[in-house]
């Protein structure tokens, strides 16, 4: 399973405008790629957003789900998001920031 992280917008857009983070389950020790399979299975939509509204300069992120052929994206925003969201961006964040510090 691979899993992406893409984030955009936000008062400060031009530092949200690389490429998407990604981890594939393959590389990781068990333990870890098990933890982001339960993170992954829990995830529910986010709260029905109506437009931008009063947070037009929130950021929104992407994480897309490739496994078995198929692929999933959920949008969320720091506006409107689900706990389970909320989780799993966490652990994205933690894993790739553990990623690039030596």
């Amino acid at each position: 399973m691979r899993v992406s992280l893409a984030v955009r917008g936000g008062l400060a857009a031009t530092t949200h405008r690389g490429p998407p983070e990604v981890v594939d389950t393959a590389d990781l020790p068990a333990a870890e790629a098990a933890e982001l399979a339960r993170l992954v299975a829990a995830l529910t939509p986010g709260p029905r957003s109506d437009g931008p509204g009063r947070a037009r300069d929130a950021v929104s992120y992407t994480i897309t789900v490739e496994d078995g052929g198929r692929s999933t994206a959920s949008t969320q925003s720091d506006a409107a998001m689900s706990p389970s969201f909320a989780a799993l961006l966490a652990w994205l964040r933690d894993h790739f920031a553990r990623r690039t510090t030596p």
